[in-house]
């Protein structure tokens, strides 16, 4: 019954945020303007969040009446350095969401005002511990772009919409929700404006399923970690799994990431604050991963996940520091430059803990290219770091059509096996695009962990045989595909032709004589 209300709430709320959203948006550009309206969500978020944690803390004092969205500033600023120690930061009464909004429509200054308090929240934090966490989080949300508006008038009045409409999300207490509200409202649009940005939007969100079954295959059988890591962290809904399946106080030392996209960069701490990842628990770098690493002090992980960008081009042996680079030199050769991907899979592999398990959505073509690719699989092979190879089924993610992979790969495996599971049939159709059903990932995660040869799904190899095919990873040269086609017993066919040929004889012979009695007619005549 539970279940069944919070997926009603959910669906409400789904809904109402769309709705909200593309109405809001007028003829501005969706993707454009996403940042607005997630922006704006968290600054509703935070608001709250500060809000919520002061008046309970009075409430428990006796002082049942006191609201601190009704103090006065110069009272509540004496609690501003307890707050940043806190929360991280400190948002004054007159700033937080709900009072912008109840004088937006009145103010015709309100981009001016939106654009100091977003200055002051960041600006709290700075010279504190969580200065690193809110630096630049509202960078993307420009008020005075002319996307808003031709004039600041226009401007403002779709502002005040955007404070109205993410107003208006029956988002309740953030704390007693029987759903995470903020934190699904956020990845529910993230999802929404991937899907419909096409290849753009699949580039920084990982559809849900995909990571829930990339988590749960990289924490299979543990109850708790230390530290998860994703090289590429998009959106940051890969590093959530964790603390979805898990429990957040059992990914010990935090969530650590980096992106080399700004705007994704932003949105992905965003994320972290909105699924009440406190400051002080995550570290998401920006830059590039493959050549300026940040993590370096952080690492190694015991559980990395990841879903990098598709052979993207990178420097490669353009640059000759990386060759001896710890992360790449084992292998001997480096990624070709106009496919990255091995970089990241031995990126990972550096940066994974003894007992870790990495899991790395993969394109196809690095489980079977040759040349410096293959000289990657052979180090992968020889030194017996490849756990499993799952093929997934086409048409999952955002933007491509393409039937990716997983790897996943460990560091103290207990056998020279590789398993590998043809996961391709594994999907509901939704639309246009398939999904993976509870069901679908159950049923590969089941057999991941029993390491068990299925007839027509899986196969457990040893890595022997791998060698003998020339360290071919690709699924389908060692799992078996079920010939669908139909049985045809060759007797049955053989006299049904028999048959056919006979009624044909018959049908001849009566064409003949209806011709010759046509002809016969004729000739009389």
């Amino acid at each position: 019954m539970a279940d069944n209300k919070k997926e009603q709430e959910r669906d409400e709320l789904h809904r109402t945020i769309w709705a909200m959203a593309n109405d809001l948006r007028g003829s501005v550009d969706g993707w454009d303007f996403k940042s607005y309206v997630l922006g704006m969500l968290f600054y509703r978020y935070i608001s709250e969040n500060l809000t919520n944690y002061i008046d309970k803390d009075e409430h428990k004092t006796g002082n049942t009446d006191f609201s601190y969205a009704k103090l006065d500033d110069e009272t509540a600023v004496l609690a501003r350095k307890d707050m940043v120690d806190t929360k991280g930061f400190f948002i004054l009464p007159s700033e937080l969401f709900c009072n912008v909004k109840d004088k937006a429509a009145a103010d015709e200054n309100l981009n001016e005002t939106l654009e100091a308090i977003f200055r002051n929240i960041e600006l709290s934090a700075q010279g504190t511990p969580s200065e690193k966490a809110f630096r630049g989080l509202f960078d993307d949300i420009d008020v005075n772009s002319n996307k808003l508006g031709g004039t600041v008038k226009q401007r403002n009045e779709k502002l005040v919409k955007l404070l109205n409409g993410v107003a208006s999300l029956n988002l309740g207490d953030y704390q007693s929700n029987s759903i995470d509200a903020f934190g699904d409202a956020y990845e529910y649009l993230m999802a929404m404006y991937a899907s419909n940005a096409g290849k753009s939007g699949g580039e920084f969100f990982t559809p849900q399923e995909v990571s829930k079954l990339l988590t749960l295959l990289a924490v299979h059988g543990k109850t708790e970690v230390n530290k998860v890591y994703d090289p590429a962290c998009g959106s940051g809904s890969l590093l959530l799994q964790s603390a979805k399946i898990l429990g957040q106080d059992k990914v010990r030392q935090g969530f650590f990431g980096q992106e080399i996209n700004l705007t994704t960069y932003n949105l992905c701490r965003i994320n972290m604050f909105l699924h009440d990842i406190g400051y002080d628990k995550f570290d998401i770098g920006y830059g590039d991963t493959l050549i300026e690493p940040l993590h370096w002090d952080d690492e190694p992980f015991e559980v990395i996940v990841s879903n990098p960008p598709y052979s993207i081009k990178w420097v490669g042996d353009d640059n000759p520091l990386l060759i001896n680079d710890e992360r790449f030199a084992p292998a001997g050769v480096l990624a070709p430059k106009s496919k990255a991907d091995m970089a990241f899979i031995m990126h990972s592999l550096h940066w994974l803990d003894s007992n870790g398990v990495a899991s790395i959505v993969c394109f196809p073509g690095i489980m079977y290219r040759g040349s410096t690719e293959k000289k990657i699989r052979k180090y992968l092979i020889d030194n017996n770091f490849v756990d499993c190879v799952i093929q997934l089924p086409s048409n999952l993610f955002f933007g491509t059509s393409i039937a990716t992979c997983i790897m996943v790969l460990k560091k103290s495996k207990t056998d020279n096996t590789t398993l590998f599971i043809d996961a391709s049939n594994e999907f509901v159709k939704v639309t246009n695009n398939n999904k993976l059903s509870e069901q679908n990932i159950q049923h590969i995660v089941d057999v991941y962990g029993s390491r068990e040869s299925v007839k027509h799904f899986s196969t457990l190899v040893s890595n022997e045989k791998i060698v003998e095919n020339d360290y071919n990873l690709s699924v389908t040269t060692y799992v078996e595909q079920e010939d669908t086609r139909e049985v045809i017993d060759i007797k049955v066919l053989n006299a049904d032709i028999k048959k056919i040929v006979a009624r044909e004889e018959i049908l001849r012979a009566e064409i003949d004589k209806i011709i010759a009695e046509i002809e016969g007619g004729d000739a009389n005549e």
